[in-house]
């Protein structure tokens, strides 16, 4: 059986939008596990349709929809969703975490893709990225648009060390013949 969070809720419009999430159990040819589950697509939108619904079934694999999660944009990453969206492949990074033997809940959503990258970096979450489906393209181009500020890198100079003060540094040793 498997679990959904709930982690759908109130929030600025153009800060939040809800996904659907579409996972596969996939059937493995090894000794150490019989089968694997894995994002693999996300819907623009919710349907009518109650989590962990089974949408396929082939000798291979099983489909499911997850459930809905809300994905979060935040002001200072846009830089991050710039090269998200021109990457060539714009994706939404999933990570799915077992809560029990054989059960699953989506524990992520993100289209940063350095949060993706730092997510699949961790033990016991399986984080696969998905295309990003076009309407949400456009959620992301259009929240760029709106909140970029470019920074310009400013590099830091150093102070120059001054050989005639250290030079006059007392370093506290002691030399030969010192008292």
């Amino acid at each position: 059986m498997m679990e959904t969070a709930s982690p759908v809720s109130a929030g600025s419009p153009e800060h939040r939008f809800a996904v659907g999430i579409i996972v596969v159990r996939r059937k493995l040819k090894g000794i150490w596990a019989s089968h694997a589950w894995l994002p693999v697509a996300a819907l623009p939108a919710i349907p009518a349709t109650a989590p962990w619904t089974r949408l396929a079934v082939s000798e291979e694999e099983e489909t499911f929809y997850a459930g809905a999660y809300e994905v979060a944009l935040h002001p200072s990453e846009t830089s991050h969703y710039r090269d998200n969206l021109v990457s060539g492949r714009p994706s939404l990074w999933v990570a799915l975490r077992q809560v029990a033997e054989d059960s699953y809940e989506v524990a992520a959503v993100t289209a940063d893709p350095y949060e993706g990258e730092s997510m699949a970096e961790g033990i016991g979450e399986v984080v696969e990225a998905v295309p990003m489906p076009a309407e949400i393209q456009a959620k992301l181009a259009q929240f760029f648009e709106a909140f970029h500020v470019e920074r310009v890198f400013h590099k830091r100079k150093r102070d120059r060390a001054d050989p005639e003060a250290l030079a006059r540094q007392d370093t506290g040793r002691r030399r030969k013949g010192d008292t």
